[in-house]
């Protein structure tokens, strides 16, 4: 099953392909996404790379976390899934 990472503090020169490229080395990248502003379309500086396997994910954060990367010192860790909001009415009685 595959892992999903998080990769912060990107060079916002950094590429989906150049980051693809970086964590294949360390085994199959299923995915590789950085995130955009909707309004700017610049890179808000983050993205996620998606694994193949557990032991390729934790390879890849041993190998990635903390390396220079486009001139950033990147922060890889396993992703975190994102808490839903509550699309309720707003009215809590």
């Amino acid at each position: 099953m595959a892992k999903k990472l998080y990769v912060g503090n990107l060079s916002y020169n950094t590429t989906e392909d150049g980051l693809k490229n970086l964590f294949s080395g360390f085994g199959s990248v299923a995915s590789a996404k950085i995130v955009f502003d909707r309004d700017s379309g610049n890179s808000k500086g983050f993205g996620f790379i998606e694994m193949s396997s557990d032991e390729e994910a934790s390879a890849a954060i041993t190998g990635v976390n903390g390396r220079e990367f486009d001139g950033r010192q990147l922060r890889v860790n396993e992703a975190m899934d994102k808490p839903r909001r509550d699309r309720g009415s707003g009215n809590n009685w």
